[in-house]
């Protein structure tokens, strides 16, 4: 399917007071535990301030967008968009900072910015009461569908161990840079959901994954198509009742980010800042095992932001 076809079919351009849940202090990523060295980063950590502001920070710090994005060029910005659930349920990535990649994207000389996901619930309402139509709307971004299987493109995935194949997103497929945007938050089948989790959203066929080892298949695509930059989304972030979640009740304020070309250093400096340790969860482990990234952080260059 062609880019203007997309187009056409496309949309158009908190917490709780008194919350009973609480971040576990055994959480040392903002702490001064890991080495950090002047001039490229492995791994930004921002804390304290509104995803906007925490992002332009971040983004500075890591060699700002223009490092990974050149002039003219067609970008793919993947959120989780996948619940019909306003911003303060935590259940979807907030769209402040989806708006706000939106815009150091096209400041950095991008053509096109892209904006999608195969969603859980009905797309539309879920693409409206998230908060993020809107908001790509304001940054000049185009929302596309990612509910018609036409949309999606066969490969192969010939080292996989549990999935050989999947069906991609075309944008994935023919877009020059990809930016995973997950929000960070409890699961009810895989733990936790970061960064290799929130590639679900690209592929169509997703209910052969929790059919045969969710966790295996998540590691093995992982291998498939590595993003050009993960954003995690801490600013809310749902402690249980995952993926979805039953109220504000079940959200605490984080006020995070993590920023990082490296997925799995991504998703181990998320459990950490979540509570949970990386090694109880499967396609962590095993995409740490494969080299499909770096799970030691301490091995890596950090730097910590405190807004």
């Amino acid at each position: 399917m062609q880019r203007r076809d997309f187009i056409k079919k496309g949309l158009g351009a908190g917490i709780a007071a008194g919350t009973v849940l609480a971040i576990s202090p055994a959480n040392k990523l903002f702490a001064g535990k890991y080495p950090v060295s002047d001039g490229d980063y492995d791994l930004v950590a921002v804390k304290g301030g509104e995803p906007d502001t925490m992002f332009d920070r971040g983004i500075e710090e890591l060699g700002g967008m223009r490092k990974f994005i050149k002039q003219g060029q067609t970008v793919v910005v993947k959120p989780n968009i996948g619940w019909d659930a306003t911003p303060e349920r935590g259940a979807n990535t907030n769209p402040i900072l989806v708006k706000r990649i939106i815009e150091h994207c096209f400041n950095a000389g991008a053509g096109k910015v892209y904006v999608f996901d195969n969603t859980c619930n009905e797309w539309t309402k879920c693409y409206t009461n998230s908060g993020i139509e809107q908001a790509v709307k304001e940054a000049g971004g185009t929302m596309v569908s990612g509910k018609s299987e036409s949309y999606y493109k066969e490969v192969q995935i010939p080292w996989g161990k549990s999935l050989q194949k999947a069906k991609v997103h075309e944008l994935i497929l023919s877009s020059d840079v990809f930016i995973n945007v997950p929000v960070l938050k409890n699961h009810g089948g895989a733990g936790i959901t970061v960064t290799m989790k929130n590639l679900m959203g690209i592929v169509w066929d997703r209910r052969f994954w929790h059919a045969n080892d969710l966790h295996q298949c998540i590691a093995d695509f992982a291998m498939y198509r590595k993003p050009d930059l993960n954003v995690v989304d801490a600013y809310r972030v749902m402690k249980r009742n995952g993926p979805r979640g039953v109220s504000v009740d079940d959200v605490v304020l984080m006020r995070s980010q993590i920023i990082s070309t490296d997925m799995v250093a991504s998703d181990v400096a998320a459990c950490k800042l979540f509570g949970t340790d990386p090694q109880s969860v499967k396609h962590i482990r095993i995409a740490g095992e494969t080299g499909v990234g770096n799970p030691n952080l301490e091995t890596l260059k950090i730097s910590r932001i405190s807004v």
